[in-house]
């Protein structure tokens, strides 16, 4: 019998907290702002999940082991992140994982970052970042910073079904989604998300870093596209270009 999926604490986390989300989809667009965000803040492990649904490995950092999927955090600000791509069975468990252990933390808002795989993503030179929110009242934080609301559309994969598990607990979420290359690692997009989500938390984030390394980001994580692309068509995720 599979072992539920849980979020384990690794020490107390103080409750009220601002909880960003950066899992494996499109673009790996969450996943490289995340991680990009964790070393600049210089956050640290505090929970990882729990789950018989996730491959079974461990990620090497510094010689020692930690779970693919963990929880690094500080200065009021805990992050959700993924080394490795989610099987399409464990995206459910996982999301509802994600809602039940925000609530039972109080979060203040959880904030997704993700991307919208656009045709013609290699013309645009700025990535539009576009918005969507998990109850009426939250939509005004998207329009305070500037950023234009997902009007209508299809959202597929986890932060779909985060979005919808918030709403339906009445917790108060955004997703914020770059365009972005639907098969190939995309920095740039991940710096035009980060921007957004700076102004939203109220502190600086240089991404000049990020984007001259821009080529090295996308060979290193090469792997975990691949992964993760398999499992997108699993789970249909390829509907997004059909957005009215």
């Amino acid at each position: 019998m599979a072992e539920e999926t849980r979020v384990v604490e690794k020490e107390p986390i103080e409750p009220g907290q601002i909880v960003v989300v950066g899992l494996p989809d499109v673009g790996l667009v969450g996943v490289i702002a995340t991680s990009y965000l964790i070393q600049k803040l210089g956050l640290r492990e505090v929970a990882y999940v729990r789950s018989d649904l996730l491959p079974p490995i461990a990620v090497l950092h510094g010689g020692l082991p930690h779970p693919p999927v963990r929880v690094l955090g500080g200065d009021g600000i805990l992050v959700v992140f993924s080394e490795t791509a989610v099987p399409a069975e464990a995206v459910a468990p996982l999301s509802k994982a994600i809602v039940d252990w925000c609530r039972e933390k109080g979060a203040k808002l959880v904030i997704s970052l993700s991307g919208i795989p656009v045709p013609n993503r290699q013309d645009i030179e700025k990535p539009s970042v576009l918005g969507a929110a998990s109850l009426p009242d939250t939509l005004n934080i998207l329009k305070e910073h500037g950023i234009d609301v997902l009007e209508s559309g299809i959202m597929v994969g986890p932060y779909a079904l985060i979005l919808r598990y918030c709403a339906e607990h009445g917790l108060p979420a955004i997703v914020l989604t770059a365009q972005c290359f639907f098969a190939y690692p995309d920095p740039e997009a991940a710096a035009a998300i980060l921007k957004k989500l700076a102004s939203i938390l109220g502190i600086e984030i240089d991404v000049e870093e990020l984007l001259r390394k821009g080529e090295e980001i996308r060979l290193r994580a090469r792997d975990v596209m691949r992964r993760t692309q398999r499992e997108l068509a699993r789970m249909r995720k390829a509907q997004e270009y059909d957005i009215p």
